[in-house]
């Protein structure tokens, strides 16, 4: 071998060490970066003795597919799951201190102690404001839950519109990935770039890729409707600026495909977007519809009854008064108009004794005809409380039950669907986190693995450089014999 093709080889190798360093180095400092994935420095043999150094990018198409549904999957599971802890303080108060059915147990024992001295005027005036307090929890209810949806509707307002600037920056960085892979330069900083824009459109929406030529990605949603081609499709939504109950909300729009929202407590939902289009059009509309039942339930116990006449609306009244509601038939509202009769409160200049004795809708109405004592039609209030009557089978639970056991079983319903979607985030957080690490243990970075290498290169190194060393001395005793 002469002097100056070991010169080429020591200086080909010194080359390539040093990209090779440089590549590990890189590592090392991205190595707590989650949307980083190792660079690989591979040293290949072209002439004899020369080398080069090939940079590839570790990948795992598989685990980061896996990844991306994991990150859907806990994102709509995690939206249902917030918005229903907020939903459930915001209507029903802290351990449901201001829920209908603590208002409504309330009345009862202040019904109950009425009835035992009906000629107590004070006790009177007690139910009655105990009344007003299950009226105020239905009204402040109603009104928590529209503006929830209110407020869930634009947060979903937020979501399309980070979703569509997600899909821009997809697009340049997809477009540099082509360009780059055309140009054969590294493009391993816009994969990375690519990677982590499709992990966050992953949060707002379930997605699949497929890659095509000079590794131009194409994205579709869970369902097949087409997110990115080339360029980003349209995702549309009209918010609303407020709700009313019955009101149904504004869906949102992928190339005018309607996203659908997700279902039950383990919800089906993946994304944020079809969690909380769940919590505006499911479980707060329910809510809502659990309440009207439940003012109904509550205007049809308390209502005036009479021989050859209809029943007319009583201690509880509403819009439609004196008429009482249909039977068993959803009164969309009910629940936010719901009033105490102004003949039987005090503070309008009613009556309460009107309560014991009847007569609050004109005199054929009238129970009691002068009575002090007269407690029948309280005690018939307080039975009609846990009377089982007919409820609409639209509001999500039992058809047939009292009123009591109807404004606690709505409670019920909540808790159950909250400790179904809490135990299912749990087990999706997991799962992202478990696919997560997989993805990372197959394409990050292993520090001490780095370091390692980087000892060898330092040989490596060393070893080309006392090569150069002596073909330099030989070189120099080649001059100095000639000379």
């Amino acid at each position: 071998m002469s002097l100056s093709s070991a010169l080429s080889i020591a200086q080909s190798a010194l080359l390539a060490t040093s990209r090779q360093t440089s590549v590990v180095t890189r590592n090392v400092a991205d190595a707590d970066n989650p949307n980083y994935s190792r660079r690989i420095a591979l040293v290949t043999s072209t002439t004899p003795g020369a080398r080069s150094v090939d940079v590839q990018r570790a990948a795992n198409d598989l685990l980061f597919r896996q990844n991306l549904g994991a990150l859907s999957a806990y994102a709509g599971q995690n939206a249902l799951y917030s918005g229903m802890d907020q939903l459930d303080v915001s209507v029903n108060g802290v351990d449901n201190a201001s829920s209908p059915s603590t208002a409504i147990a309330n009345l009862q024992q202040a019904l109950q102690l009425y009835a035992t001295s009906p000629s107590n005027q004070n006790l009177g005036s007690s139910v009655i404001d105990a009344a007003k307090q299950v009226v105020r929890s239905l009204n402040e209810g109603s009104k928590a839950i529209q503006d929830f949806r209110t407020q869930t509707d634009g947060q979903i307002d937020t979501a399309v519109k980070d979703l569509n600037s997600l899909l821009n920056q997809f697009q340049d960085a997809n477009i540099a990935v082509m360009s780059g892979t055309r140009s054969g330069t590294d493009v391993s900083d816009a994969l990375d770039q690519r990677d982590a824009l499709l992990k966050k459109i992953a949060n707002y929406i379930p997605v699949s890729t497929f890659t095509r030529g000079d590794n131009d990605m194409v994205i579709t949603t869970g369902d097949g409707t087409t997110l990115f081609e080339t360029i980003p499709r349209t995702v549309s939504f009209a918010p609303s600026s407020g709700y009313a109950a019955g009101a149904a909300g504004n869906t949102v729009y992928i190339d005018n495909v309607p996203v659908s929202a997700g279902s039950g407590g383990n919800t089906t939902a993946s994304g944020t977007i079809a969690g909380m289009l769940q919590l505006r059009d499911g479980v707060a509309s329910t809510m809502q519809s659990q309440l009207d039942e439940t003012a109904r339930g509550l205007i049809t116990a308390f209502a005036e009854t009479a021989p050859s006449m209809p029943n007319a609306a009583g201690l509880f009244t509403w819009s439609g008064a004196p008429a009482v509601p249909a039977a068993g038939t959803l009164v969309d509202g009910l629940a936010g108009t719901i009033k105490i009769n102004a003949a039987m409160d005090p503070s309008t200049g009613g009556n309460p004794t009107l309560l014991r004795d009847g007569g609050a809708n004109g005199a054929a109405y009238v129970a009691n005809t002068g009575g002090a004592s007269y407690s029948n039609l309280l005690v018939a209030y307080g039975d009609q409380l846990d009377k089982p009557m007919t409820f609409d089978s639209s509001a999500g639970i039992s058809a047939t039950s009292s009123v009591a056991d109807y404004a606690a079983n709505s409670i019920g319903w909540l808790q159950g669907v909250r400790q179904q979607a809490s135990t299912a985030a749990d087990a999706k957080e997991a799962l992202a986190q478990r696919s997560a690490d997989a993805l990372s243990n197959a394409t990050g970075v292993n520090v001490d693995q780095e370091m390692s290498l980087m000892l060898d290169l330092e040989h490596t190194y060393q070893a080309s450089a006392r090569m150069m060393k002596t073909v330099d001395d030989m070189m120099t005793a080649l001059l100095n014999a000639v000379g």
